[in-house]
């Protein structure tokens, strides 16, 4: 079965989700893109947007086809061609029309699992619950003659475990979009032994065509990226826990969101990225990832006591920030919520103060925005900002240094444990897949 017949049809699981509805945008296109190539006229493509919500469905519909018309805006130029055939489309207008037509085509929206049981392809974006996606992954190869090969998009659980515990036979791998799918460009992609020659050729052939960055990880739990987020996360609790023996809650998780972002130079500080991700989803992904890290017990009770309080973070389904850890107003944050009081405390009554203690940033510090978007002075510029950091002896610079060790640590040891083949390809993940300005084994962070 050559490319093309693999995509004749897909089904996305969990397609109203977060990750699902962006795999299934990008699928979608593809396939549409493939139908309208001369040797595949006449034949038909069907994707199967699977989920158990009727509500979500009909959601991701009208986002699916708002998203496909401001893909084809972008390529009116190739449409031309892939139309050329067609004299009755002159207008741009008119073949923006028909090519969001072809793509909403290609979509079938079900919630029935036995829609999947003729697919050749399946992309799996349900909760990270290993019973649940064994049992689903299971029933769909047993019942699909075609043997199908499974993409999972499971951000954490090893993937030889999900192949065991669904019985099939080496056809599945990692295949790690991140948030936002059709925007970010990495893939983590984990195979296994069992895996075929194929399979592994068509999933980066897959990721070739989608314009994809490629970082293999090796199939440890929480892969190379959670594998830093999770740890980085923890850190930057236990930093807070100790300041809060001098300081408030609030103002100890206002200075270490601080340090994270504007003194370490990221586009958002650690407490935003957990709220992005999501309070209960970063406690669950640690639940995942702890059973296979017997040397470590990678658990927060500050997570768990925040998750029994209601704070859980997310997006709404517009993509605006929920309110988690920190309160936000026009997707900034503006207050920090108080476990004892069970409200949020507003920034602006502590920040003047928090701001003094942690003193200034060094003279040659600029925001992520200009570093990152600095091109080929991006290495000088931080370079230049870090020497002069680890100079200084406030206490912004302090916990700063003390960050950006442990990254470095928890970055070296993703390699010796395994996890990933060598220093690059944990600096890739943490550039392209978390926006970082710097990858965290880099010379100028010694």
């Amino acid at each position: 079965m050559n490319y093309d017949e693999r995509l004749q049809n897909v089904t996305v699981l969990g397609a109203a989700g977060k990750m699902g509805s962006g795999i299934l945008l990008l699928t979608a296109v593809e396939m549409a893109d493939l139908s309208l190539k001369p040797e595949n006229k006449g034949k038909t493509f069907c994707l199967n947007a699977m989920d158990v919500s009727h509500e979500g469905l009909a959601g991701l519909m009208k986002y699916l086809k708002d998203q496909v018309r401001k893909v084809a805006e972008k390529k009116t130029v190739l449409l031309r061609k892939l139309y050329e055939d067609r004299a009755d489309l002159i207008e741009n207008e008119d073949i923006i029309n028909e090519y969001v037509f072809d793509v909403m085509n290609v979509v079938r929206p079900v919630t029935t699992i036995e829609s999947a049981y003729d697919s050749h392809l399946i992309f799996e974006a349900i909760i990270e619950n290993l019973d649940l996606k064994n049992k689903i992954l299971s029933q769909i190869y047993t019942n699909n003659p075609h043997k199908p090969w499974f993409f999972t998009n499971t951000s954490s659980i090893p993937i030889n475990i999900l192949d065991e515990g669904a019985g099939l036979e080496g056809n599945i791998l990692g295949f790690h979009f991140y948030n936002p799918p059709a925007v970010q460009r990495l893939v983590e992609l984990i195979t296994t032994v069992k895996n075929s020659i194929e399979i592994v050729d068509f999933a980066k052939a897959y990721a070739k065509k989608l314009r994809k960055v490629i970082v293999p990880s090796n199939d440890k739990a929480g892969f190379i990226g959670n594998g830093h987020f999770m740890r980085d996360a923890l850190h930057s609790i236990r930093e807070v826990e100790m300041l809060t023996t001098d300081m408030s809650f609030a103002e100890a998780v206002y200075m270490i969101n601080k340090v994270s972002q504007d003194f370490l130079v990221r586009p958002m500080g650690i407490f935003q990225l957990i709220d992005y991700v999501g309070v209960d989803v970063v406690k669950f992904i640690m639940q995942v990832m702890n059973p296979h890290l017997p040397d470590e017990d990678l658990h927060s009770d500050l997570l768990d006591k925040l998750f029994d309080m209601g704070v859980k973070g997310g997006q709404k389904s517009d993509g605006s920030q929920k309110d988690g850890i920190l309160k936000y107003e026009r997707g900034r944050p503006v207050a920090v919520f108080n476990p004892e009081t069970k409200e949020y405390d507003a920034i602006s009554d502590f920040q003047e103060k928090c701001d003094e203690k942690l003193g200034a940033l060094p003279a040659a510090w600029k925001p992520w925005k200009v570093v990152n978007f600095s091109r080929g002075a991006k290495d000088g510029i931080l370079a230049g900002y870090f020497g002069e950091l680890s100079n200084m002896s406030t206490l912004g610079a302090e916990l700063s240094k003390k960050y950006n060790t442990r990254s470095i640590e928890i970055g070296k040891y993703l390699v010796s444990s395994g996890v990933a083949n060598n220093n690059e390809d944990v600096n890739t993940v943490m550039l392209t897949g978390f926006y970082h300005a710097y990858g965290p084994i880099n010379e100028y962070l010694k």
